[in-house]
């Protein structure tokens, strides 16, 4: 089994949620960004599964008790997780069209304000 799959298998979506609430403030903008754009392109019916297992693959990443400890660490705890978002976004770019990033904004000025 790929590191991938096993990151994978950590994702659900309530999970995924819980992290983003108690973790949004702390792990700022542009992650919480990142991890909606993800997940609403994986909403899309039209992302195909190779596209989806890469998401959701990294949403496990995001939201793994794995590395937990490093999420805590001021400054530099969620530089990981960014990393791994941003890569899947340049994985799966062509799938975070507009109705995409307009649904993740809404969400994070619902959350942060404009």
């Amino acid at each position: 089994m790929t590191e991938q799959q096993n990151y994978q298998d950590e994702y659900s979506e309530e999970v995924f949620w819980k992290k983003i609430k108690n973790f949004a403030a702390k792990a700022g903008h542009d992650l919480i960004e990142r991890s909606l754009q993800l997940y609403y392109a994986a909403q899309r019916p039209e992302t195909p599964a190779w596209a989806k297992t890469t998401i959701y693959g990294a949403l496990g990443y995001f939201i793994s008790p794995i590395d937990a400890i490093s999420d805590l660490t001021p400054g530099i705890g969620f530089a990981d997780d960014l990393g791994v978002l941003a890569l899947a976004i340049s994985t799966i770019a062509i799938y975070v069209n507009d109705e995409v990033k307009q649904k993740a904004n809404d969400k994070l000025d619902n959350w942060f304000g404009e």
